[in-house]
């Protein structure tokens, strides 16, 4: 399943940034906070979500003015619910949709969705709010709502204060969130749409909601008080209320409820995906590969999303493609890299060179192409890559490797340069004799680890290049 990326443009002017994904039809989701298409299409949790959603029908997203891939360049008094109402229209007119669902999973979507609904009962055949609420008054004081709405504007939304007691996993997706976040808007931006929450008012187009509606709501929601919810169902005309235990306003922690409900409500029948197979069990030693980009935080800044996402995908189909060509597994991706095992030490070594050696060619050219060129050729934009392989006995558990050789494997990554592949000696003890050049890089002390580990440099330039 992969998404497709347009552009269309609103009735004051806005490039606004929309995707597609999935067949059926169509359930637009509405955007309620600043968000970006490509990056939570990268992530795990995120894409799983947006996969999980799309099955059965056509789902359509956007990034509302300010934010991912739309129009930044805005002005930020000039963001209000209307104008972010206009994002809606534009994405909806664009793709010619005459009847369709309109999703909303919390922040300022509620309002916006409600707005338009009741604006075009004859187009939206069914209304989904998740914590949503009519006054943005009423979800606090004005003091914690003026504290709030500063505290945002200084640091962005506190994404890893969100919940309590929470898994490994869960952490892991918070703070993926948070990098989403990053990505996505400046943070007066961020501040602006906070403001707008705490003041928008949709009350009094609420009996105007002629379409069923499913109102879904966390019991201990700390952002949206539950009992704004309730009233909501209480004074929509055709409302089905399904209240849920969940204390944060993060969907993806309720995801298999809250999507299952999403399909009962549309009518949506789907048959269960095969789960990937997991990584082979660490029976025996396994090599354990980690790359990373080199400061994808200051290429975006330098370079803008679109470009620096560029180099992103670049990065992703090079490491992929070696992965096939060596027999290596992708554990998953971590945000600015790939982690990957392979059976063997010299697989992996084999595939650092070919990625190392791919993304020279890429960045460069070969040898012939220069001369061919007079050495005339600009290059395009580089990509630096880290990468740190290390060998040991990971624990196989849900669809990933865990233990002290990932975690090695990890702070060897991180201190390798760009361009450059480190190893532990066990690597280079257990490549012995199959061909790979190794200098000695020293001792380094790494985080996490008492004593210091010698690393090896391992050579991958091609004799001439």
């Amino acid at each position: 399943m992969e998404q497709q990326l347009g552009f269309c443009t609103t009735t004051d002017g806005v490039r606004i940034a929309y995707a597609t994904v999935g067949d059926g039809p169509p359930l637009v989701y509405v955007t309620g906070w600043p968000g970006h298409l490509s990056v939570e299409w990268e992530k795990p949790h995120s894409r799983e979500m947006i996969e999980e959603l799309a099955q059965g029908v056509t789902l359509v997203r956007y990034d509302m003015r300010g934010s991912g891939l739309s129009d930044r360049k805005i002005e930020v008094d000039d963001l209000n619910l209307d104008a972010w109402l206009l994002d809606l229209e534009a994405v909806v007119d664009h793709l010619k949709l005459e009847r369709f669902a309109l999703l909303s999973l919390g922040f300022l979507a509620g309002p916006i969705a409600m707005r338009y609904a009741a604006a075009h009962p004859d187009r939206v055949t069914q209304l989904i709010l998740s914590n949503a609420y009519a006054r943005g008054s009423e979800m606090t004081t004005p003091e914690r709502g003026r504290a709030m709405v500063d505290f945002i504007s200084l640091y962005g939304f506190p994404v890893s204060m969100s919940g309590t007691d929470l898994s490994r996993e869960e952490l892991e997706k918070f703070q993926d969130v948070a990098k989403i976040q990053k990505q996505a808007a400046a943070l007066d931006v961020q501040g602006q749409v906070a403001r707008t929450m705490l003041s928008a008012d949709v009350s009094g187009v609420l009996d105007q909601l002629s379409m069923p509606v499913l109102i879904m709501h966390g019991e201990g929601d700390r952002t949206v008080p539950f009992e704004l919810g309730r009233d909501l169902a209480t004074r929509i005309p055709h409302a089905k209320f399904v209240p849920f235990d969940m204390a944060v306003s993060a969907p993806w922690l309720q995801q298999e409820m809250i999507v299952g409900e999403i399909r009962r409500f549309l009518g949506v029948k789907v048959e269960p995906r095969p789960k990937a197979a997991p990584p082979p069990p660490a029976r025996e030693v396994y090599t354990i590969l980690f790359t990373d980009m080199e400061s994808s935080t200051a290429l975006t800044q330098r370079l803008g999303d679109e470009k620096a996402q560029e180099l992103v995908r670049a990065h992703n189909e090079i490491v992929r493609e070696a992965l096939q060509a060596c027999g290596g597994t992708e554990i998953k991706h971590t945000g600015d890299g790939i982690m990957a095992s392979f059976p063997s030490a010299s697989r992996a070594l084999e595939c650092a060179v070919r990625i190392q050696r791919a993304i020279a060619l890429r960045s460069f050219g070969s040898a012939q192409d220069r001369q061919t060129l007079g050495g005339q050729a600009e290059p395009v934009e580089a990509l630096g890559v880290h990468i740190g392989l290390n060998a040991g006995e990971p624990v196989a558990e849900d669809e990933d490797l865990f233990g002290t050789a990932v975690q090695l494997a990890r702070r060897i990554c991180d201190r390798a340069e760009p361009g450059q592949i480190l190893a532990s000696n066990v690597v280079r003890e257990l490549a012995a004799g199959k061909g790979f050049l190794f200098s000695d890089a020293g001792e380094s002390e790494l985080r996490g680890f008492e004593d210091p580990v010698r690393l090896y440099e391992v050579a991958w330039r091609e004799a001439g290049a």
